[in-house]
């Protein structure tokens, strides 16, 4: 017995090494079963998208999203424009960028942003080859180059129009002849004169946007570019330039000398001057493209925006017809883990069945040449042909590491002097001095 014990309590090397087997066999097969039933092979990779995600964005990410089934999945962050403010948006992205955290792949920014969000960005050029970007409209892909790096590329444009209610010019004596010159860019003077005509009525003549924000800022931009003056000047900033005077005057006068315009535009940013103007019949507002569609979107389905009618925004006598150009472009950080599943993201927004929902959704104009130059396409949408020709009077605002600060501080003393607290030239030498102090302005 006690032999047969020893015998057992040392089992022999053979033993030994068949156990190992068996043991290392059952433990392979167990791990296989699982990895297979919980971890394909081709793992979908998630990459995420952070935008004001309207439902012509959802079109297209679900698109995406079928197209790549099982590889690549678009999770959207949405970050809407009636919860946040241009200027939070990009503090809330510069925020978690400047953090290095890897969770953002692909965001949008304000072509005015591009020179500051720069430093997070993956460069584009070698994924854009020559032949790619002569198929980007050129004016917008400007904004997209920082220190002769492709940073970004142009996701939709934007640029400053003017709408006027056509069942309220019809009722004028003159509507044809007013129309006519409407269609064409109608001049600042005959503007105000017209306004003087038809300001008894007891509605609001004309509304643009006032309160301390960009949009401002694109007022006074247009009105400069009209006179051929643009904000910087041999690297030094031209606040209290004549035709700096002449552009924030006429914002001025418009509500304090004309009443043409009421007090109340200082608080409008877009969509409450968009619901001021259809609440009180305005005649005439200052938009983007989108507004009919944002206005419906935002307060619901109304008759009047049937009666808008799309046109050029004024400009001074003598002086050319410009419009200041928006938009947001596509970025890749440089922190995403995911960059190819980004780019091809990113190249298929840009692509023609990507703008295509996004124009016919949702009203956003593509950047992509090939939509334009389609005849057959754009025959079926005069928006279309009358942007691909009003593009060209569009002017950037100036592309600077600081724009941002220098807006804000800009458009906090224009906007005082539309209140009538400063006089025009006081808000302009206040503004200058404040830019060249290094001073910053917290709107």
């Amino acid at each position: 017995m006690s032999i047969l014990i020893k015998k057992l309590r040392k089992p022999s090397s053979v033993t030994i090494g068949s156990l190992i087997i068996i043991i290392i066999g059952f433990l392979s097969f167990f791990i296989i079963s699982i990895w297979n039933n919980n971890y394909p092979t081709n793992i979908e990779k998630k990459i995420y998208f952070v935008d004001n995600i309207s439902k012509s964005h959802q079109e297209v990410i679900k698109r995406f999203n079928e197209l790549h089934k099982g590889e690549i999945k678009v999770e959207a962050i949405n970050l809407p424009f009636e919860k946040f403010s241009t200027n939070e948006r990009k503090e809330l992205l510069a925020r978690y960028l400047r953090s290095k955290n890897d969770k953002i792949d692909v965001f949008t920014a304000d072509q005015i942003w591009t020179h500051r969000f720069a430093r997070w960005a993956e460069p584009l050029n070698k994924y854009f080859s020559e032949k790619d970007q002569n198929n980007i409209l050129s004016y917008a892909l400007q904004s997209c180059v920082y220190d002769s790096q492709l940073v970004a590329v142009p996701f939709f444009m934007d640029i400053g129009v003017m709408y006027y209610r056509k069942d309220l010019i019809d009722k004028l004596p003159n509507h044809l002849e007013i129309e006519k010159k409407l269609s064409e860019s109608i001049t600042w003077e005959d503007f105000i004169k017209l306004g003087e005509k038809i300001k008894g009525q007891g509605k609001p003549f004309y509304i643009f946007q006032a309160d301390n924000y960009e949009g401002l800022m694109c007022s006074y931009i247009e009105l400069l570019a009209e006179q051929n003056k643009t904000l910087y000047e041999n690297d030094s900033i031209q606040l209290t330039s004549p035709e700096s005077i002449k552009a924030l005057s006429l914002l001025v006068d418009l509500v304090n000398k004309y009443h043409l315009s009421p007090s109340m535009v200082t608080e409008f940013k877009e969509n409450n001057s968009y619901h001021y103007f259809i609440l009180n019949n305005g005649f005439f507002v200052r938009a983007w493209p989108n507004f009919p569609r944002d206005y419906i979107t935002t307060y619901g389905k109304e008759p009047k925006i049937n009666q808008l009618v799309k046109v050029p925004l004024p400009h001074f006598a003598g002086y050319k017809q410009v419009a200041v150009t928006g938009g947001w472009n596509l970025m890749i950080s440089k922190y995403s883990k995911q960059k190819p599943e980004a780019l091809e993201f990113v190249k298929f927004l840009m692509s023609e069945e990507s703008q295509k929902i996004m124009f016919e959704e949702g009203g956003y104009l593509p950047t992509n040449n090939l939509i334009y130059e389609d005849s057959l396409y754009s025959s079926k949408y005069y928006d279309l042909k009358f942007f691909k020709n009003y593009l060209k009077r569009g002017v950037h605002r100036p592309y600077l590491v600081e724009y941002t600060r220098i807006s804000d501080i800009i458009t906090h003393f224009i906007q005082l002097a539309i209140k009538n607290e400063l006089s025009v030239f006081d808000a302009l030498q206040k503004a200058k001095e404040m830019i060249n102090d290094q001073r910053f302005y917290i709107n």
